[in-house]
C-alpha cells in the first residue's frame, strides 16, 4: 500500500485533567475571602489584635462598672443578671466611644465626632511617621517628644516675633517649627554617626531637656504674656495659625489645615523610602549597615540625615498642636504626649507609612471617644491608654494572635493563589 493510500493517523484524545481541589465557580470567591482570613498576613494580624485588645477591654469595662460588679456579687442568686449588667456596659461603653470618635446624633453638628478624631490624629500622624522613619533605618527614635517641643517653641516664636502676610506667615512658622524639630533630632543622628552613642539613651535625654527648657522659656520676660501670671506665652498671631477646615458648619469643630498636612506628609515618606535613592540608602542601612557600607554608602552620614528629618517631622507634630489649637501659645504641656504616642502609632502601622495614617486615625477615634465613654458609661478616661496598650502588646506578639484564633502561617496558600488565578 502507497502512502497515499494508507488512512491518515488518528490525533490522540485530549483528556482534561479533572480539578480535585477546585470548587464550581460561583464559590471561588468566598472560598479565596475565607483562605484569606484564615492566613497570617500582617494585616489581619493587626486587625486581630485590635479585636482581642477590645475583648480584654470589655473584661476591664466590666470590672469599673459599679453595677456590673454589685450584679456578679450575688451571681449564684440570679446569674442572669450579672450577665445582663455586664452586656449593658460594654455596650454603653464600646457605643459612646463610637459615637465620640464618629457620629454623636447629640451633637448639633454631625461632623463634630469625625473633627475631634482628625483633630487628635494629625499630630500623631507626625509624630509616628517620625518614628517609623528611623525606624526603617535600624534607630529607635525616642525622641519623637523633645523634636516636637522644640517644633512647637520655633514655631511659636515665628508666630509673635515676625509679623508677615496672612498665608506666608503661617508657611514661615511652619518652615521653623520643622527646621526647630530637625535641629533637635541631628543631635542624636550626629552623636551616632560620629561617637556611636546610642539614640535610646540619648534621645531620652534630650527629651528631658526639651521639657525642661519648654518650662524654663514660658515665664522669661520676653516670652510670658505680659497678661497672665502662669507660664504661658504670648499667643502667635492669627496670620500664622493653621486655619480650621469645617468652620463653616455649625459648632465649633476644631479640625484644622494639619490634618491635610498629615496626609501629604505620608504620601511625601511614601515617596521618599520607595522611589528617592536616599529611601533606597536609607533601607539599606536599616538592613544591613555593614553590608551598606561595603556597597559605598555613607553610613555615619544616613544616621544623621535620617534623625534631622525624623526631628523635622515630629516638629511639624509640634507645630500642628501649638499653631493650630487653643490656646496658640506655648505651656508646658503643649504637646501632651503626642511624641510617646507616635511610638504607639508607628508600631500598629508597622513602620509603613500609610499604615502610620491609619494606625493614627484609630488612636485619635479612641481618644476622641474617651471623652464620651467618660461622660455616658462612667467608664474611666485611662481605659483608652489601657486599651493602646494592650493592641501594642497583641501586634508585638504575633505568635499569640495565630494560636488564639488559629490562623495559618504564610501570605497565602496555594490553593487561594490558584483560585484567584482561575478566577
Amino acid at each position: 500500500m502507497t502512502d497515499e493510500a494508507k488512512p491518515p493517523a488518528a490525533e490522540p484524545e485530549r483528556t482534561v485533567p479533572p480539578e480535585k481541589d477546585v470548587a464550581p465557580r460561583p464559590n471561588r470567591p468566598f472560598r479565596i475571602f475565607i483562605e484569606e482570613l484564615t492566613t497570617a498576613s500582617t494585616f489581619m494580624v493587626t486587625v486581630l489584635a485590635v479585636v482581642l485588645a477590645l475583648l480584654v477591654g470589655s473584661i476591664l469595662v466590666i470590672i469599673s462598672n459599679d453595677s456590673a460588679r454589685e450584679a456578679w456579687g450575688y451571681f449564684f442568686a440570679a446569674p442572669l443578671d450579672a450577665f445582663e449588667m455586664s452586656w449593658y456596659a460594654v455596650r454603653d461603653a464600646y457605643v459612646a466611644l463610637f459615637q465620640g470618635a464618629i457620629y454623636d446624633p447629640a451633637k448639633p453638628s454631625a461632623w463634630g465626632s469625625i473633627s475631634e478624631t482628625l483633630t487628635y490624629a494629625a499630630p500623631l500622624t507626625f509624630t509616628g511617621l517620625s518614628v517609623a522613619l528611623a525606624f526603617r533605618a535600624g534607630l529607635f527614635n525616642i525622641g519623637a517628644q523633645g523634636q516636637a517641643v522644640f517644633g512647637a517653641i520655633f514655631g511659636v516664636l515665628a508666630g509673635f516675633l515676625l509679623h508677615l502676610p496672612p498665608v506666608l506667615h503661617m508657611l514661615v512658622a511652619l518652615v521653623c517649627a520643622l527646621i526647630g524639630g530637625a535641629l533637635w533630632g541631628f543631635i542624636p543622628g550626629i552623636l551616632k554617626a560620629k561617637t556611636g552613642a546610642h539614640e535610646v539613651i540619648t534621645t531620652i535625654m534630650l527629651n528631658n531637656i526639651a521639657g525642661i527648657f519648654l518650662i524654663w522659656l514660658v515665664v522669661q520676660k520676653g516670652f510670658q504674656n505680659p497678661e497672665r501670671t502662669d507660664a504661658i506665652s504670648k499667643s502667635a498671631e492669627e496670620n500664622a495659625r493653621l486655619p480650621r477646615l469645617l468652620g463653616f458648619l455649625e459648632g465649633d469643630l476644631r479640625v484644622n489645615l494639619a490634618i491635610v498636612l498629615a496626609v501629604l506628609a505620608a504620601a511625601g515618606v511614601s515617596w521618599l523610602l520607595n522611589r528617592s535613592t536616599f529611601g533606597f540608602e536609607l533601607r539599606a542601612v536599616g538592613g544591613n549597615p555593614d553590608a551598606a557600607k561595603t556597597a559605598g554608602m555613607n553610613v555615619a552620614m544616613t544616621y544623621a540625615l535620617v534623625m534631622a528629618v525624623a526631628g523635622g517631622l515630629a516638629g511639624l507634630g509640634g507645630a500642628s498642636m501649638s499653631l493650630g489649637l487653643l490656646p496658640f501659645a506655648l505651656t508646658p504641656g503643649v504637646i501632651a504626649n503626642i511624641g510617646f504616642d507616635g511610638i504607639t502609632v508607628a508600631l500598629l502601622g508597622r513602620a509603613k507609612p500609610w499604615g502610620v495614617l491609619a494606625g493614627a486615625l484609630l488612636m485619635g477615634g479612641l481618644q476622641a471617644g474617651a471623652v464620651k465613654m467618660n461622660a455616658v458609661g462612667g467608664v474611666p478616661t485611662d481605659m483608652v491608654y489601657v486599651l493602646q496598650a494592650l493592641i501594642v502588646i497583641f501586634i508585638a506578639a504575633p505568635a499569640l494572635i495565630k494560636t488564639v484564633f488559629r490562623l495559618r502561617d504564610g501570605k497565602a496558600s496555594r490553593s487561594t493563589a490558584t483560585l484567584a488565578k482561575g478566577w
